[in-house]
């Protein structure tokens, strides 16, 4: 068995109820390794994050030669052995064709799994069809497949974020792409304990949510069946948001209190001394 095997099958392991995997979504090297020096069981990119990072909006308009360039140097900065999941927004490519071609980049850059979106943006944002996204994740399976590695496809249904959002059409969509070979089930947008229950009574595969302010507690969510709990573009937003507040400060009062907290110079750069 190869390092990269080992990696998918550890991290397809970590998703449990009995001890939710949590992942704080990171967006470049520096983020990934102060991460990583957490004690976090895996390291997951944030498609927004990422996007920001390289100076285009969040939402297929990043290239997938961009996001594949820039998640293997994110890989690269991780401690050997510690799997690397990406967020591949909608899969970089108009037809299942392509997004095999973007997930043999992703395997190529050393990733074990990925986000793979139910939204088609050209023309306004849009939840696909349901065979249509079948096909894209099937696609992805057979690429994995092809490459001899448990790629975990973590199929994101965007119901709740597209408006009208309900269990049995999230249910229905989940049944879809679980067939078509997705390995779990994201569904961001839902922070009610009752909906998050009746999801995971619903859906046969592991569910991923995504962490907001008012989200029930990682202990909270793993007793209503939750086996993964996603930070999501909210910690690459906190982050630019001490950028502007420290901006902010220092350009009106002339002073720096936004600065207070910070890591420590050498210990940050050590952290990069040291990947």
């Amino acid at each position: 068995m190869t390092d990269q095997q080992t990696r998918a099958a550890r991290f397809r392991s970590l998703h449990t109820s009995a001890d939710p995997i949590v992942l704080a979504n990171t967006w470049d090297p520096a983020s990934a390794r102060i991460v990583a020096a957490t004690g976090a069981k895996a390291v997951a990119t944030t498609s927004a994050g990422v996007a920001w990072t390289l100076g285009v909006p969040d939402g297929d308009v990043l290239s997938r030669d961009a996001a594949l360039e820039h998640l293997a140097r994110i890989v690269a900065a991780v401690p050997a052995g510690l799997p690397v999941t990406a967020d591949i927004e909608s899969g970089f490519g108009a037809t299942p064709a392509e997004v095999a071609v973007t997930i043999r980049g992703v395997l190529a850059a050393g990733a074990v799994g990925v986000n793979l979106e139910d939204t088609v943006r050209a023309g306004g944002a849009r939840l696909r069809d349901i065979p249509g996204q079948a096909e894209r994740i099937a696609a992805a399976r057979a690429a994995a497949d092809d490459a001899g590695v448990d790629l975990y496809i973590n199929a994101r249904v965007d119901t709740y974020l597209r408006g009208g959002g309900t269990v049995e059409a999230t249910a229905e969509r989940a049944a879809a792409f679980l067939a078509a070979g997705a390995t779990g089930i994201f569904v961001p947008g839902v922070a009610d304990a009752a909906t998050i229950a009746a999801l995971t009574a619903a859906i046969p595969a592991p569910l991923n949510v995504l962490a907001e302010p008012e989200t029930p507690s990682v202990a909270e969510l793993a007793k209503l069946g939750v086996a993964r709990v996603s930070l999501g573009s909210w910690v690459a937003e906190a982050a630019y948001a001490v950028v502007r507040r420290a901006a902010e400060e220092a350009q009106s009062k002339g002073t720096y209190g936004a600065l207070a907290g910070s890591i420590d110079f050498g210990e940050l750069n050590g952290m990069m001394s040291n990947g």
